[in-house]
């Protein structure tokens, strides 16, 4: 035996050797991703792999077969960075297994009948397919998606064109294959594969045709370095990157954020959610491999700051904007026509623990004597509701001559409440929420005592996908809007702006 160790030893290196320059490309490769896609997506992700690797130096080894094989692979070996589906119940399986994360969709096919050029069979219905004398070819629909995806369409009828059919295979390049050389008279698979073969010809036929079914790229749960893996799949996704090469292989792109290497973010965002949002922005930026550059200001001032830059195209303008309350979504709907309202927070009095000056209404902010911090009504939101609120109790005149400071958010106001320099001031419950040992707080009345912060996506924003993803990263991290003092609305459905309706308190006077 110990003749044979130092052999074993030197298999031992060399073993490990392979495994580090499989790892590690090249001495040049700025990183290595493993992907794992839809044997009918082969050419154009081997083509977009190559222009990344010479883009980026990043190198990718790509595995391709039938969607069904590789999700079983995958729940197996727990390993990969990416997985591209040719379908989105495959996704929905691998997600129902904890397969995968992000999903960005990069190109999108329909399902139809490919022949040989002239069609010499003329077939030109579903029903062709089941005559005398015509061989055609499905896919296994536990291996591939394109059968899946059949079965699906055609309900009760599929088990009769899997009975008729002459042959299964388990992916549909060999389909398209199979009736290229002849095998067979015709089969059905993507539009986009009968494409990639130039002596096919596509029949389209109801009611295949009528389904559209999205390619997408999902990070796997395994990946140990998502913002790579993100950076390939918006490759694949970019127009001018990944979607160029999808349309040259017969594919219709699915439209991805624009592409740079490093997208740079922009968000707008109300002072009052700054506390439950600023980690999270720069977690959500390190996962992906962006930086996003943040305005947290009074709403008056960024919807003011929006129309003074007067076009999207400015760099600067927002992607994302998150307001304090609705009544600030309105002035910008062009730009963002809908929005989802995330978060809810009382509106009320904060005075010093004990309220030395016994204040408990509105009213006893016009008491002679008293310092009142009021929020600008043009700067920000809060002042805006504040100054509404007050004009609606007729005290907006007799409080006012009080305020010794205007400020444009809350938190300046609660900073002068702790030096002293304020006996009272009209805040956010959540601006002293975790301060109450130096506060004491008394809401609106209850038609008034509620502001809701709204989350919208730019509508033409290049970098909308990543806006969306940074949403539901919101919304999966809803505990710590609520660890801050927020109550969570996230879980309902986006509203459209123009369809906002405002109390007759709150709207503008003309």
């Amino acid at each position: 035996m110990k003749r044979f160790l130092p052999f074993l030893l030197i298999a031992a290196g060399l073993a490990w050797l392979i495994v580090q320059w499989r790892s590690h490309p090249s001495a040049g490769s700025q990183g290595h991703l493993d992907v794992f896609c839809a044997a009918g997506l082969q050419k154009p992700v081997t083509a977009a792999a190559a222009a990344f690797e010479k883009e980026t130096g990043i190198s990718v080894s790509a595995q391709f077969g039938g969607t069904g094989t590789l999700l079983s692979q995958l729940q197996i070996s727990k390993t990969g960075d990416l997985f591209i589906a040719a379908d989105d119940g495959s996704l929905a399986d691998a997600s129902k297994r904890d397969l995968i994360a992000e999903v960005l969709p990069v190109a999108i096919q329909t399902p139809v009948i490919a022949v040989v050029k002239g069609n010499p069979k003329g077939i030109k219905t579903l029903d062709d397919l089941l005559k005398d004398g015509i061989k055609f070819a499905v896919a296994n629909p536990e291996a591939a998606s394109i059968s899946k995806i059949t079965k699906k369409v055609l309900g009760d009828r599929w088990d009769t064109f899997a009975a008729k059919a002459a042959v299964m295979k388990p992916t549909v390049t060999e389909l398209a294959a199979d009736v290229k050389i002849g095998s067979v008279d015709a089969a059905i698979v993507w539009d986009a594969t009968a494409r990639m073969f130039p002596e096919l010809e596509i029949v389209s036929v109801a009611p295949l045709s009528e389904h559209q079914e999205p390619a997408s790229a999902a990070v796997l749960a395994a990946c140990k370095q998502p913002a790579m893996a993100l950076k390939f799949a918006r490759f694949l996704a970019a127009p001018q990157r990944g979607g160029k090469v999808m349309g040259e292989f017969g594919f219709t792109p699915a439209g991805g954020d624009a592409w740079a290497l490093t997208p740079e973010v922009v968000l707008f965002s109300g002072g009052v959610n700054r506390p439950a949002i600023e980690k999270l922005i720069q977690e959500f930026a390190d996962h992906e491999g962006i930086s996003i550059s943040t305005m947290f200001n009074g709403c008056g001032i960024l919807c003011a700051t929006m129309k003074t830059m007067g076009s999207t195209e400015n760099p600067k303008f927002p992607d994302m904007y998150y307001a304090c309350d609705v009544c600030f979504v309105p002035p910008v709907a062009e730009n963002f026509p809908e929005a989802v309202m995330l978060t809810e927070t009382e509106i009320g009095i904060a005075m010093p623990k004990g309220n030395p000056k016994n204040i408990q209404t509105l009213a006893d902010l016009a008491r002679p004597g008293l310092h009142i911090g009021l929020c600008n009504a043009e700067q920000s939101t809060l002042g805006y509701m504040t100054h509404a609120v007050l004009k609606s109790m007729n005290l907006l005149d007799s409080v006012e001559k009080n305020a010794s400071s205007q400020v444009p958010t809350a938190d300046l106001l609660v900073n002068q409440m702790r030096v002293g320099s304020l006996d009272a001031a009209v805040v956010y419950r959540v601006s002293i929420q975790h301060q109450e040992e130096h506060f004491d707080f008394i809401p609106l009345p209850g038609d008034k005592a509620r502001a809701v912060q709204p989350f919208a996506v730019r509508k033409d924003s290049s970098y909308r996908q990543i806006s969306q993803r940074f949403l539901a990263f919101l919304r999966k991290n809803h505990d710590k809007f609520t660890d801050v003092g927020f109550a969570w609305k996230g879980d309902t459905k986006a509203v459209k702006s123009s369809e906002i309706v405002l109390p007759d308190w709150l709207k503008p006077k003309s």
